[in-house]
């Protein structure tokens, strides 16, 4: 079997498993985005809010 007939029988296998695959829909596509989106800024708030008393303690104790 030469390389271009290789080639061509591992795209038609990509397509066939691409027909497989179970797609979500729009909404859920947009479900999930939002679920990422708020858990990556609670998150951001959180290690900003460590970040700020961390530095608040050293401050506090190891500099004054």
């Amino acid at each position: 079997m030469n390389i271009f007939s290789r080639i061509g029988k591992f795209f038609k296998e990509v397509r066939l498993e691409l027909k497989k695959v179970t797609w979500p829909s729009r909404q859920e596509t947009i479900n999930y985005t939002l679920m990422v989106i708020g858990i990556s800024l609670a998150v951001a708030l959180f290690l900003g809010l460590l970040d700020f008393l961390f530095f608040w303690l050293i401050n506090k104790f190891l500099i004054s």
